[in-house]
């Protein structure tokens, strides 16, 4: 799944990207950025984590500064294959 994609399911989870916003304590303006570029500083990343309950954990997010932990990957993949 992209950066963009991630960030759209989000969004999707909180309702808005305005709401996205309030909950990482950023701009809607903000949201859309990230969204558009496809990509998230490594604060925002933990602060969309947060955000959804962990839904979008940081390392989907930002794999360049976070390994994916060995069970989650695993369990991940295999519901993504379904």
């Amino acid at each position: 799944m992209s950066t963009r994609s991630l960030i759209q399911a989000a969004i999707t989870l909180l309702g808005s990207e305005a709401k996205l916003g309030a909950a990482c304590g950023v701009t809607q303006g903000a949201i859309w950025k990230a969204k558009t570029a496809g990509r998230v500083s490594g604060e925002l990343a933990v602060k969309i984590e947060k955000a959804t309950r962990c839904a979008i954990p940081r390392w989907r997010l930002r794999p360049d500064l976070w390994d994916a932990p060995a069970t989650a990957s695993v369990a991940l993949t295999a519901s993504e294959a379904a």
